[in-house]
């Protein structure tokens, strides 16, 4: 059920105040420490924000996709690393149990993960497969039966956003070793102290400090039959992809609320940067470049509010979802790079910020799905009618 009005407006407004208030002012901070001061992330369990997508029927406030939306580009105008903390929760470490999970699984975890008491993380990309989820190499085998049955876990993988934070993992390992294919991958819940998981170092990145990843090593780790996620084995891949539509559509609204950021830095600078005596923002061609990204901002706006409204209604959007995350992370790149232009050899340092947003926002095009898959989904689907 959407919010009423009043009640979406209040929300709303609260985490605008929020973003400009307590966290825009701490984006340096975070940059140079890598951190996100906890101070910080117990305001976010204040404010309910672990939970926004999570049904009301867990602790959540079961926002739809198209309030969702709406809070993503507020929080997009913000360094990534404070929407990286609450993402997982919100997005892919969550929408498994809420679409897959048993009711024994969505009542011990989801409450926790609605109020921030653990952060989720989506254990899927290994060294050898990221896009081809389908050819993952984690394994899973069943050892013993009856009540003390455990299934036992081995494998490796790569790239995992809150690792090191994370209290439970959703981890994808291969069941059925004699296939291949999508169909032998099963997904498992599998808590930060189970026996034989490690988290290893964080990664060291090209932006997005604050935010953490890490290979996280399942050595003979062992969980309970009833880990597996929706206690179906096979269903790990099928699981995997329903949760991406939506992820999609956030990452594109993430980008539009960056691209709206850089877009007013680089108009802020504009009006006060002087040369040959008056304001560079009065030359045409500082004019046309705010112009361009403007409008590609609004054309990415536009998108995501429409597929948004669509998957609400029950539509099928996997290509939308694609067409979304496919030109408003490129459209952020240009805005961004557009943004470091304006500002000449300012933007180059680190002093005035959009240097940072530059590196940020390049990662947008690359998780959740390249550009390149993308491209491939919706030319895929368009020459098979869809």
């Amino acid at each position: 059920m959407p919010l009423d009005p009043e009640t979406l407006n209040q929300l709303l407004d609260t985490l605008d105040r929020f973003v400009r208030e307590e966290l825009i002012p701490r984006e340096a901070e975070v940059a140079e420490t890598d951190l996100v001061p906890e101070g910080i992330k117990t305001q976010m369990r204040e404010l309910g924000l672990f939970g926004m997508t999570i049904p009301e029927d867990y602790g959540g406030l079961g926002l739809t996709m198209s309030e969702e939306v709406q809070a993503a580009f507020i929080l997009g105008r913000t360094s990534p690393a404070f929407r990286s903390v609450i993402g997982t929760n919100n997005g892919i470490g969550a929408f498994g149990i809420i679409n897959g999970g048993t009711e024994a699984q969505k009542a011990k975890y989801l409450p926790m993960l609605a109020s921030g008491e653990v952060i989720s993380s989506f254990a899927l990309t290994e060294p050898g497969a990221g896009s081809d989820a389908a050819s993952l190499k984690t394994k899973a085998k069943m050892d013993g039966n009856g009540p003390d049955a455990q299934w036992v876990l081995n494998g490796t993988k790569r790239y995992i956003t809150n690792a090191p934070q994370a209290g439970l993992f959703t981890v994808f390992a291969r069941t059925d070793p004699e296939s291949t294919g999508a169909g032998g991958v099963s997904a498992f819940l599998v808590e930060a102290d189970a026996p034989g998981l490690t988290v290893g170092p964080k990664d060291r990145k090209m932006g997005q400090q604050g935010a953490h990843t890490a290979d996280v090593i399942l050595e003979d780790c062992r969980v309970p039959a009833d880990a597996l996620l929706g206690g179906v084995e096979g269903e790990g891949f099928r699981t995997a992809m329903a949760t991406l539509d939506r992820g999609r559509i956030h990452i594109a609204a993430v980008s539009v609320g960056a691209a709206e950021r850089i877009i007013g830095m680089a108009v802020d600078y504009a009006r006060e940067r002087q040369q040959f005596g008056k304001p560079i923002g009065e030359f045409q061609l500082i004019q046309a470049m705010l112009a361009d990204s403007r409008t590609e901002a609004y054309a990415a706006r536009c998108m995501v509010v429409d597929a948004a409204r669509r998957r609400d209604a029950g539509e099928d959007v996997t290509v939308e979802a694609s067409c979304c995350k496919l030109f408003a992370t490129e459209m952020v790149g240009r805005v961004a790079d557009r943004g470091v232009q304006i500002f000449g050899g300012a933007g180059y340092m680190a002093d005035y910020g959009v240097e940072r947003f530059f590196r940020d926002v390049r990662l947008f095009r690359i998780y959740e799905g390249t550009t390149q898959i993308q491209q491939l989904i919706i030319g895929r689907a368009m020459v098979r009618g869809g």
